[in-house]
């Protein structure tokens, strides 16, 4: 009985595997797929404008810190921590009594100095009689006019000592060098404070806020680019050219801020091979502060016509850059192109593709050379950033 059945197992198996095999057995055979799906779009064609992005720090045209010029004991504080204050405007007052008493002797002793020297200048007049006339020596004479030589001395000593004393009285009121915007007291009222040298108490700082500069450091390669243009537009040196930059902070994702470049470094750090740049820019508002982060471009081309496709049309292979052509049979062709600059989220293509021709934009993952495809055409006018990244 289990020999029946194990021979009967077996029939069941070989049975089974001539049937599987057998295409008759299969039934109808499966058609091809569908054919894959792709949205493609004609290239742009505009005229753009190239440009380099670098990054750096906003800092002010003029900075100060102010310091007392004169000790003594500080009286009053007469600003607002970030006040904006004007060239002139008093900021602290140094107790002044002590400097007007130095005045008020340096005048005395100028008045002596000059008694004496009204004195001496009698003397000497006389001593000129009296020696024409044979009644003093020679070396009586000589002396008188000495003394009225020293007495002059002792005049102009006076009068500078004067004009000392004036500047100290006039350091007690310390006052803001420039227009700007003021930082906090860093030394309150009852303090005493030392002036001059380089000791001197640091009392606050004041930086100026409209225009502000912005420093970037750029490649040799980029700056010898500016620097033919200039010379293409007849424009000689880069600082003289006024070329154009723009600026974005922190929170701005494109660039509204519009300024000129009116410095490069004249040496190259042989460090890092850079050379620094400097925008300056408008700043009515006081939106930018000296110290923020920012972003600057410098513009890197003059415009010029161009045809662009969207980054993400373009694929990778090895060191070689493609897009995928969908031609009038519908078939996809794999075409080698050139690529130049990125425009916003775009790229130019130097070379390998005309403007009439059809790009895939989306779905050229599942691509193939030669295979048919369903196509849905779009327009790219007004769906990619072209000119501002």
């Amino acid at each position: 009985m289990q020999r029946r059945q194990s021979g009967l197992l077996a029939v069941i198996t070989l049975l089974a595997i001539s049937g599987c095999g057998n295409p008759e057995n299969s039934g109808t055979q499966p058609g091809p797929g569908p054919l894959p799906k792709v949205k493609i779009a004609q290239p742009l064609s505009q005229e753009v404008t190239e440009w380099d992005e670098y990054t750096g720090r906003i800092e002010a045209v003029d900075s100060v810190d102010v310091r007392a010029r004169v000790s003594g004991y500080l009286e009053k504080v007469n600003f607002t921590a970030g006040d904006r204050v004007h060239k002139g405007d008093l900021l602290f007052l140094i107790d002044p009594r002590p400097f007007t008493a130095q005045l008020n002797y340096a005048e005395a002793e100028l008045e002596r100095a000059k008694s004496r020297h009204e004195l001496a200048k009698n003397d000497l007049a006389r001593a000129e009689r009296l020696f024409s006339a044979k009644a003093i020596s020679e070396e009586e004479h000589d002396a008188r006019s000495k003394g009225l030589r020293e007495t002059v001395a002792a005049v102009q000593s006076a009068q500078a000592n004067v004009y000392t004393a004036k500047l100290n009285l006039e350091f007690t009121k310390v006052r803001a060098p420039i227009d700007g915007r003021i930082g906090r007291e860093l030394i309150t009222a009852g303090n005493v404070v030392s002036g001059g040298g380089a000791d001197a108490t640091l009392l606050t700082f004041i930086v100026s806020t409209d225009p502000v500069y912005v420093y970037v450091d750029a490649d040799e390669r980029s700056v010898l680019k500016y620097r033919r243009q200039a010379q293409k537009g007849g424009r000689g040196n880069l600082g003289d050219e006024r070329t154009p930059v723009e600026l974005a902070v922190a929170d701005e994702a494109s660039f509204p801020h519009q300024g000129r470049l009116d410095y490069i470094s004249p040496r190259e750090d042989a460090a890092t091979g850079t050379l620094t740049l400097r925008g300056v820019f408008a700043n009515p508002d006081q939106l930018l502060s000296p110290g923020f982060f920012a972003r600057m471009r410098v513009r890197g081309s003059a415009p010029y016509p161009a045809i662009l496709v969207p980054d993400r049309a373009i694929g990778t292979d090895q060191a070689q850059r493609f897009i995928w052509v969908v031609n009038q049979e519908s078939q996809v062709e794999y075409r080698k192109v050139e690529l130049g600059a990125h425009i916003g989220q775009s790229r130019v293509i130097t070379q390998g593709l005309k403007p009439e021709e059809w790009v895939v934009i989306e779905g050229i993952q599942k691509l193939r050379p030669g295979i048919k495809v369903t196509s849905e055409r779009i327009s790219l006018a007004g769906a990619m950033e072209t000119n501002k990244p």
